[in-house]
């Protein structure tokens, strides 16, 4: 069987023995991570010897190589989930666990059309890109050009270049979505933002019938808040929500039971699909329980229908500072990536190496 005539974008990256430019993911016996990326007469340095990127380069994905106090690496290419977790961001990541779930259950296909917002570092963007592939469209929204200078730096050294069904627009998703596409033409959209509720009306109109909405948010309360808001609107089924939590387990001879941490809350799912113009949802036959809506609720301060502040939800806002470190790494990657390797080989040495950054456990700081 012969591959098809033209790759598609970043496949080329994927596949193949290692060369100049290629990131890859060094692991050392204790299971210690590094991503580095290859540079002709380069050298990755530890505490414990440096390691030749030229005895690196040419030898297949899988292979093993030694550094010159003898220490012996796993090298491979970093699969997305750990791009994702190693790469620069301004804003937080949506897990791997969490992108692979809103692949799945919004049925996000090949040449599909997707609006995504926001796009944070892009994280979420790039498993959507994989999703639609070249013959879909992706239309992500993001509300700080910084973000989305971070998120086209991550996508564009993840693919190799720019996508071409990618386009980034900075701005306000109910203002600038009724320009950027037709109404109806929408197959999926994806909401990552602080309160999705907002975006509903313009999102409704959107989305092709029986399109598929799906939000992604952090707490209870904006849980509720997107669900009665959807059932409000009329044009949509009835929503339903979920969680995913992910537990690890220890293998060792007959020591086989579940690691002492895991990846538990990251934030809520809930989806629901676009009814057909005129067309209203069917009378729900469940009672809702005593107290669930009323005067006793709506006195409540956390179910008032007001602006909420990212304070409210507990986010923890990122700092300038770590904002504009974060450009900037990101853009020495790409600026890295496309230089032209020294002839002389003096490249410095852990420049692009990077200790991957652990996943964040439950309970741990954002």
């Amino acid at each position: 069987m012969t591959d098809a005539p033209s790759s598609p974008t970043g496949a080329h990256l994927r596949r193949g023995p290692f060369t100049a430019g290629d990131r890859v993911q060094l692991t050392d016996p204790k299971g210690r991570l590094h991503t580095i990326t290859l540079m002709e007469g380069g050298q990755f340095f530890t505490h414990r010897g440096s390691l030749a990127h030229d005895d690196v380069i040419g030898a297949p994905d899988g292979s093993t190589v030694t550094n010159t106090a003898g220490v012996e690496y796993l090298v491979l290419r970093p699969l997305l989930s750990d791009y994702v977790m190693s790469m620069p961001r301004g804003a937080a990541v949506v897990y791997p666990k969490d992108s692979g779930q809103i692949v799945q259950m919004a049925d996000v296909f090949p040449g599909a059309r997707v609006v995504e917002a926001g796009v944070g570092s892009g994280a979420l963007s790039m498993s959507l890109l994989r999703a639609v592939g070249d013959g879909g469209r992706l239309y992500s929204f993001e509300r700080r050009e910084d973000f989305a200078d971070i998120a086209r730096a991550n996508v564009e050294a993840f693919f190799g270049g720019p996508h071409p069904a990618w386009s980034v627009q900075v701005g306000d998703l109910v203002e600038a979505l009724p320009e950027a596409v037709e109404t109806g033409s929408i197959d999926r959209v994806v909401l990552d933002m602080l309160a999705p509720w907002e975006c509903l009306e313009a999102v409704a109109d959107a989305l092709a019938p029986g399109g598929v909405l799906i939000c992604y948010v952090a707490t209870a309360t904006q849980l509720s808040r997107v669900a009665e808001d959807l059932r409000d609107h009329g044009g949509f089924t009835e929503p339903s929500a979920w969680e995913s939590l992910v537990r690890g387990w220890h293998l060792e001879g007959l020591a086989v039971r579940p690691e002492h941490r895991m990846h538990g809350h990251t934030g809520f799912l809930i989806t629901a699909r676009r009814l057909a113009p005129g067309v209203t949802p069917p009378l729900r036959k469940r009672r809702p329980a005593k107290g669930a809506y009323g005067e006793d609720a709506a006195e409540s301060p956390a179910l008032t229908r007001r602006d909420w502040s990212p304070e409210d939800v507990g986010e923890r806002p990122v700092s300038e500072k770590k904002i504009r470190k974060m450009r900037r790494a990101a853009g020495t990657v790409l600026r890295r990536d496309a230089a032209e390797t020294d002839e002389t080989g003096e490249t410095g040495d852990t420049l692009g190496a990077t200790e991957d950054v652990p996943a964040p456990q439950e309970g741990d700081d954002a």
